[in-house]
């Protein structure tokens, strides 16, 4: 979250003539253009060392995530590895 309360990942620190709409989590989202996955996690305060991430059904290697770049209507699905016994 950003100072203002707004989650960067489409708040109001985007020009919306840039922004492309996509699917995080089975939620539309709309995001920069240009935006990439690590760039993604980074708004969203995700720490890319806990998760997997699935671009439009392919799950993508964490070393990848710098220059996956994220188009309008892709599907982004990030699961979160949670311990226990």
């Amino acid at each position: 979250m950003s100072e203002n309360g707004k989650s960067r990942a489409g708040g109001a620190d985007m020009d919306p003539r840039d922004a492309i709409e996509l699917q995080v989590n089975g939620e539309p989202r709309r995001v920069p253009g240009g935006l990439t996955v690590a760039g993604l996690l980074d708004r969203l305060e995700v720490d890319r060392r806990t998760v997997v991430v699935e671009l439009n059904r392919r799950i993508l290697r964490r070393e990848n995530l710098e220059e996956e770049q994220l188009d309008a209507g892709d599907r982004v699905e990030i699961v979160r590895f949670v311990g226990g016994g």
